[in-house]
């Protein structure tokens, strides 16, 4: 069972809950590292003219997604982009869905590390299957742009 903590917000009026569960740990275990979950709400700004989510959108937000997942398993490390590997829009996505993002350690090298992102849609408004999913694969530089090892 949660905990549930209530915080007041000074002269607001307003009380935060948050719950938290003591004995669950979050993430999976993967080469060492931990998988990361996100999430995004689609908002009239990220439509297309169709009424769909814009795909560039979605790069975006898979290419941060895999550059915070980088930056945190690896935070001595200073990650660029250097490629997606493939690029399939599975599902079209209306406004006001709610995307997770999931990401992992697909594969490290000596001065890159790889992550798969797959996105869903909460609460299955899309079914259950990956609507997006790639392979990121980020570099670690140095101050003037070249490839240095990940340490």
């Amino acid at each position: 069972m949660g905990l549930i903590k209530g915080t007041s917000i000074a002269g607001s009026g307003v009380t935060v809950f948050l719950l938290s569960y003591p004995n669950v740990r979050l993430g999976r275990t993967f080469l060492g590292g931990r998988d990361l979950e996100s999430y995004k709400l689609v908002m009239p700004e990220n439509l297309n003219h169709y009424g769909r989510l814009f795909g560039g959108y979605m790069l975006k937000w898979v290419d941060e997604i895999a550059w915070i997942a980088a930056t945190r398993e690896y935070p001595q490390c200073r990650f660029v982009t250097i490629g997606m590997d493939k690029v399939e829009f599975k599902h079209g996505v209306r406004q006001g869905t709610i995307l997770r993002f999931e990401a992992r350690v697909h594969r490290q090298g000596t001065t890159s590390v790889t992550y798969q992102v797959d996105v869903f849609c909460d609460r299955d408004s899309c079914g259950p299957d990956a609507i997006f999913s790639t392979h990121v694969t980020m570099v670690n530089v140095n101050d003037t742009g070249d490839k240095q090892p990940i340490g």
